[in-house]
């Protein structure tokens, strides 16, 4: 009698590597204040998605140190994003540089761009908040992960925001079945490290992180640098994207108001704030 092999019970199950369904993202934990006895920080947010964690502290409005950095009209926003040389899930250990790297010089620009599309960054004007994200475990999808920290710190420092800017990624395999033009397309939520591995050799395979304000239903970051092969393949994997994106956007939602509900309930007296939950 042969026996079966965990992975091909999983594909046999329609399951992903992990025993996800393809519609499912990582399980997702989000933890405010973690940083509470940091003096210069005025909001911070540790967020884990599967095995990837970011941990993101917010400092300001503060003045600028030059007076030629300043804007008359808004805030400026500034991203420092560092990785842990014990992040990579890879065995690499070499420390990246922040002002050299080119992955770290793109994904802070990208982080940006997405956070002053929600911040009320007017204002504040004449000033600066700086953004200091820390990849602490990186299995797959950290630039959606680095959003959403960015998103909870914001919030737990209470900065005003026109919406959660949520992030999640999606992809565009080949699956299994069959279908009458050939192999059928898999969209896939949320993808690990192992799974943007194996399917970066395919030439039709898609991977796009997408970040949304999903109250406003606005896409603000769309990243892919795969090679589209129709305008439907990129509908598709957006959907599906947008799809995950509401699903962290309820996540984020209830640990937000946990968190308030408990500062309200310790102001009026009535419990003691537990500052390190998840």
């Amino acid at each position: 009698m042969s026996s079966l092999r965990r992975t091909d019970l999983l594909a046999l199950s329609n399951l992903r590597n992990d025993g996800r369904k393809p519609n499912e993202i990582r399980r997702m934990t989000v933890q405010m204040s973690p940083l509470t006895n940091a003096s210069s920080t005025n909001g911070s947010a540790l967020v884990q998605m599967g095995l990837t964690s970011v941990l993101c502290a917010v400092s300001g409005p503060i003045d600028c140190a030059r007076r030629s950095d300043e804007l008359s009209d808004r805030a400026v926003l500034e991203v420092n994003v560092r990785t842990a040389p014990f992040a990579p899930s890879s065995g690499d250990r070499r420390t990246a540089n922040p002002t050299s790297d080119r992955r770290i010089i793109e994904q802070s620009s990208l982080i940006k761009n997405a956070m002053e599309a929600s911040l009320m960054l007017h204002l504040f004007p004449k000033t600066r908040i700086i953004l200091d994200i820390t990849i602490l475990a990186d299995d797959g999808g950290r630039l959606s992960a680095a959003i959403n920290a960015c998103t909870c710190a914001l919030v737990d420092a209470g900065l005003p925001m026109k919406d959660l800017v949520c992030s999640c990624s999606a992809g565009l395999v080949t699956g299994t079945g069959s279908t009458a033009d050939g192999l059928e397309d898999i969209e896939l939520m949320d993808l690990n490290q192992r799974e943007i591995s194996t399917y970066s050799n395919e030439a039709s395979a898609v991977y796009m992180p997408v970040a949304t304000m999903p109250q406003r239903g606005t896409v603000v970051l769309a990243q892919c640098e795969s090679r589209l092969n129709s305008v439907d393949v990129f509908e598709k994997v957006l959907t599906a994207a947008m799809e995950g994106c509401q699903m962290v956007f309820h996540i984020m939602e209830a640990c937000i108001r946990e968190r308030t509900a408990k500062l309200l309930a310790s102001k009026m007296g009535n419990t003691t704030v537990n500052v390190n939950f998840i």
